[in-house]
C-alpha cells in the first residue's frame, strides 16, 4: 500500500512510499483510508518545528476518514462497512487531557493517518454521519473538534453572545459556523478583503481587515459598544493575545488555540485585574468528537473546503498550506 513518509525534516523529504497492508488485530480495526485534511501542526510537523527531536520516519496527518474493511477479534463498536473518522488523540476517550493521552495524538507523538489503510484500536473511532462526503469528514478530528470544544464543552457560549475569531483558518471557520449555528454573533479578522467577503457569505455579522486596521481591539471594542466580546477563538498567541486582551470583555473567556503570530512577552496584568479566564485548548475527546456530530446532523452543517488534491500530491498540498490562501479545510482523497 502507499503511505507517507517524513525521512527528514522538510517538505522536500516527505515522499509517499510503499509498506505492507496491516492487519487488525484483538480489538482493532483496519480502516481503508478515502480522504485526509490538512491542518497547520501537520506542515510544522513536516517541517520540523513541531517537536525537532521526533523520531523519523515519522507517517504525517492527524485527519482522516475512510470505510471498515476488517475488524479484529473482540470488536463491537464498529462493523464492516462502517464509515469512520479517527479520534485525535487515541486514547482520550473523555474526562481531561492528561499525560497517557497526549501521547496518542495521530501524526505527532504517534504514526498518522496518511496511508491507504490504517489500523485503529476500536475505541479510537467514531461514526460519521451519511450526509457527510469523506473529504467533509476528514476536515473534522482536528479542527472542528478543537473549535466545538473551546466553545461548547471546556466553553459555555450562549445564543445572543458575541464571539471574536481570528483568521479563516480551518479553526476559525469551524468556529464561525458553530456560532451561528448557536444563533451567537461573530467578529472576524482577516488581512484579506476577498476571505472577509467569503466569511460574511458564512454569517460573520462584522469583519475587520487588520492590515487597514492594525488596533484591530479597538475596533472591536467599538462595534461591542466599549463592552468587548464575550469569548475569543486565539489562534495567533503571543504576536496577538496582547490585543485579544483589550478585546474581550471583562471576565470573559480567551481559547488559546494556536501559535501562528510571534510577538513579545505577555503581561499577564489584565489577566489579573479584569479576571480574564484564558484557556488552552488542545483538540478534544473522543466524545466531544460525538456530541459535536450529533449537532451538526442535526442542522446539516457542511464544513468549508478550499480545495481538494489527490494524496499523491500531498507534498503540493502542504506548499499550498505554506501561502496561506487558503479559506476554510485543504483536503486530500484517494482514489
Amino acid at each position: 500500500m502507499k503511505v507517507a513518509e517524513i525521512q527528514a525534516p522538510g517538505i522536500e523529504n516527505l515522499v509517499i512510499a510503499e509498506r505492507p497492508t496491516p492487519e487488525a488485530g484483538p480489538g482493532q480495526v483496519l480502516v481503508a483510508m478515502r480522504a485526509f485534511s490538512l491542518n497547520y501542526r501537520d506542515l510544522r510537523v513536516v517541517e520540523g518545528t513541531y517537536n525537532p527531536k521526533m523520531k523519523l520516519p515519522l507517517v504525517p496527518l492527524s485527519d482522516g476518514a475512510g470505510e471498515v474493511v476488517a475488524v479484529g477479534t473482540g470488536v463491537s463498536r464498529v462493523n464492516v462497512g462502517d464509515r469512520v473518522a479517527g479520534s485525535f488523540m487515541q486514547a482520550w476517550i473523555e474526562g481531561e487531557l492528561d499525560d497517557r493521552k497526549y501521547q496518542t495524538a495521530l501524526g505527532g507523538a504517534i504514526n498518522g493517518v496518511a496511508a491507504e489503510q490504517c489500523v485503529f484500536d476500536e475505541s479510537g473511532l467514531v461514526r460519521i454521519p451519511d450526509y457527510l462526503s469523506f473529504e467533509e469528514a476528514a476536515t473534522l478530528p482536528c479542527a472542528a473538534v478543537t473549535a466545538w470544544n473551546a466553545m461548547f464543552e471546556t466553553g459555555s457560549l450562549k445564543p445572543g453572545a458575541t464571539l471574536l475569531t481570528l483568521g479563516t483558518g480551518g479553526v476559525s471557520v469551524f468556529a464561525l459556523q458553530f456560532a451561528r449555528m448557536a444563533s451567537a454573533k461573530v467578529i472576524l479578522t482577516s488581512s484579506s478583503d476577498a476571505k472577509i467577503e467569503r466569511a460574511r457569505e458564512q454569517g460573520a455579522a462584522e469583519t475587520i481587515n487588520y492590515v487597514t486596521i492594525p488596533d484591530w481591539e479597538k475596533r472591536v471594542r467599538e462595534l461591542t459598544e466599549g463592552r468587548g466580546v464575550d469569548q475569543i477563538i486565539e489562534v495567533g498567541g503571543a504576536g496577538t493575545l496582547p490585543k485579544s486582551m483589550r478585546a474581550v470583555r471583562t471576565a470573559g473567556t480567551i481559547s488559546l488555540i494556536g501559535l501562528l503570530a510571534q510577538g513579545a512577552d505577555i503581561n499577564p496584568i489584565l489577566i489579573l485585574m479584569r479576571h480574564l479566564r484564558v484557556q488552552g485548548i488542545y483538540v478534544g475527546s473522543r466524545t466531544m468528537f460525538e456530541n459535536m456530530l450529533k449537532a451538526m446532523a442535526l442542522s446539516r452543517l457542511t464544513p468549508v473546503i478550499d480545495r481538494v488534491f489527490p494524496f499523491a500530491d500531498l507534498a503540493e498540498a502542504m506548499r499550498y498550506m505554506q501561502q496561506a490562501k487558503h479559506f476554510g479545510k485543504i483536503c486530500l482523497t484517494v482514489r
